[in-house]
């Protein structure tokens, strides 16, 4: 079906940078090293410049990311890591590969994050980190998460798979914790084409050990230890060397179109729009929209695909309402999860990527006007 606002427009993307991007490529094919090569060195060392970090380290992909520094950290049978009900299985999913028990709590009902009044609750004898989610672009309230870790000495692993250039109020993103991790799969703020993630970090410890864990336990050639095989390849390299310069712009772009869905759909009956704290950059990597009656969340998306609008629901089942959740002792559920299950419940989102045109966002202001109407009369 040819939609009238599209989700995803990765195509548009990589015409209007096809001409570096194959610049790129040419230069990744002729060097002949595609694992380990020039071209993800320079990434790490761009990557660690534009974060402000020590050290970046290109993995496979955001899961691994998360688990390597979980292992890097000597997180595993025995200790407990909290984090967010409502987000992607994957934050829940590496704990549970590092070996872990994953502690899920409430989320803030208006932010969508991780409640810092339900972490410290949910702390026990066993805790040993905190796993923010920095929801749908949003960054998690870190001041409150860092002031939790200091009182009980646990670690901060930022899960920052979808705000990427995102900050907060009072505080950029690796300031307050041990290590950030990030994805670079295709539809991320900044994605390849295909996986891929990253590791932030200013503790050598955790780059070194993540760095000898990706790469099969080694550091040196033919010397090896425990580990796995987690490295970015040059392709992947290159595409993002190539996109990694226009991330802020890229962003600035979807905070101009998320802020003319704010004023298009200000008052719409049937839902509210996304919330954004004063001082905090939300880089709008999801638009949701959450829906007053649950029960019609699912009409509503459906009106808008048929209407023309190809909307999508993120993260429409909590972790632990997954017939993959490993109930028992792998996981724990610390206290009421109601705003997370009304969130997964209530959420739809629209289309929002830079290339949309003026004329896309305004059409997808007034078709859902007009579906809201429909539906929710």
């Amino acid at each position: 079906m040819a939609y009238a606002v599209p989700f995803y427009t990765h195509q548009r993307q990589y015409e209007n940078i096809k001409v570096e991007m194959m610049e790129k490529f040419e230069q990744a094919m002729q060097s002949g090293a595609y694992v380990n090569g020039p071209m993800k060195t320079q990434l790490e060392k761009d990557l660690a410049v534009y974060a402000q970090t020590k050290y970046a380290i290109a993995v496979g992909n955001g899961t691994d990311a998360l688990w390597l520094v979980f292992m890097a950290l000597g997180l595993g049978k025995g200790d407990e890591m909290i984090t967010n009900a409502n987000t992607f299985f994957a934050t829940a999913e590496a704990m549970w590969i590092a070996g872990a028990t994953a502690v899920l709590v409430d989320c803030d009902p208006k932010t969508q994050c991780v409640d810092p009044v339900a972490v410290r609750k949910a702390v026990t004898n066993r805790t040993k980190a905190i796993v923010p989610v920095h929801l749908y672009g949003l960054s998690a309230d870190m001041i409150e998460i860092r002031k939790i870790a200091d009182e009980f000495g646990l670690y901060v692993i930022e899960d920052n798979a979808q705000a990427i250039d995102g900050y907060g109020k009072g505080f950029k993103q690796g300031e307050l914790s041990d290590a950030v991790c990030t994805s670079f799969i295709t539809q991320k703020n900044l994605g390849t084409y295909g996986d891929g993630g990253a590791v932030f970090t200013n503790h050598k410890f955790i780059n070194d050990r993540v760095r000898k864990l990706q790469n099969h336990g080694s550091n040196a050639r033919n010397v090896h230890s425990f580990g796995f095989n987690s490295r970015l390849d040059e392709i992947h390299a290159a595409i993002l060397l190539v996109k990694l310069p226009k991330i802020t712009a890229w962003t600035d772009r979807r905070i101009e179109i998320g802020a003319a869905y704010n004023k298009g759909l200000e008052g719409v009956k049937g839902f509210v729009t996304p919330f954004i704290p004063e001082g905090y950059r939300h880089v709008m990597h999801c638009y949701v929209l959450h829906v007053e009656d649950a029960a019609k969340r699912d009409e509503f998306v459906a009106a808008l695909d048929a209407a023309g609008v190809e909307a999508k629901t993120h993260y429409s089942i909590a972790i632990h309402q997954q017939d993959g959740f490993p109930w028992g002792k792998d996981a724990r559920l610390a206290g009421s999860l109601k705003n997370a299950e009304r969130n997964a419940a209530c959420c739809v989102t629209l289309p929002l990527v830079p290339e949309l045109t003026d004329a896309e966002v305004a059409d997808c202001i007034r078709i859902t006007k007009e579906v809201a109407a429909k539906v929710f009369a």
